[in-house]
């Protein structure tokens, strides 16, 4: 019973990451990926473990390669992304559980910059968050905590009382960092991630409400 894993705790707010945790964009993230790597003389299924999860500027500089602009690598990257949108879908009832939360209780907190994070919400039939947290608005990327911490203190939550949907290592580490609590998306996990942390395919069977107390909680469907 998934809803068991938080059921004794109410939460002021629910941040989301988007790639893998609410909307499947793998397809096309390592289309566009393979292709940079390959035109760079970079191992492809080496650098495909890497970029989920990270700004996509860190993961390139990271490897170290001479004469290219990480900056301007990284435009092309989004430009590519952006105009590639096939395969792009929500996670099974994602889209229900966040048009069902409370208005001002919920963000999206993502490493894509913005313009491409709005294309993919789009393209997967989400509506626009009141607050998105993209790759821009921090110095520090995943898995440093600090986007976590904006969108908290945007929606005016302590750290301590959101809860965390991620997928990915960087975005888990990040939540740890954060200080808070933590449920793992596997749905588009090829392999069984190993983590302490309580973990659901999806969103079918799972659903959050106010409560009296005026907190968010987590609650298993009836079906």
């Amino acid at each position: 019973m998934p809803a068991a894993f938080y059921q004794d705790k109410s939460f002021g707010a629910f941040l989301f990451d988007m790639d893998g945790t609410i909307l499947d964009s793998i397809a096309v993230a390592e289309r566009v990926w393979t292709e940079w790597a390959l035109r760079h003389g970079v191992e492809v299924d080496s650098l495909l473990a890497t970029i989920h999860g990270r700004k996509a500027i860190e993961t390139i500089t990271r490897l170290g390669l001479a004469d290219i602009d990480p900056a301007e690598e990284v435009r092309l990257l989004t430009l590519a992304e952006i105009a590639d949108v096939a395969g792009v879908e929500p996670i099974a009832g994602s889209k229900d559980f966040l048009d069902a939360l409370p208005a001002g209780r919920w963000a999206i907190v993502t490493s894509a910059p913005r313009e491409l994070a709005i294309v993919r919400l789009e393209a997967a039939g989400f509506r626009t968050p009141p607050v998105l947290i993209a790759g821009e608005d921090v110095e520090n990327g995943k898995p440093a905590p600090d986007c976590f911490l904006l969108a908290a203190e945007r929606l005016g939550q302590p750290i301590e009382d959101c809860l965390v949907f991620e997928d990915a290592q960087a975005g888990i580490e990040a939540a740890e960092a954060a200080g808070a609590s933590l449920i793992v998306i596997s749905a588009t996990h090829r392999t069984r991630l190993e983590t302490p942390h309580p973990s659901v395919a999806d969103y079918r069977d799972i659903a959050g409400r106010f409560t009296a107390d005026g907190y968010v909680r987590l609650f298993q469907k009836e079906r």
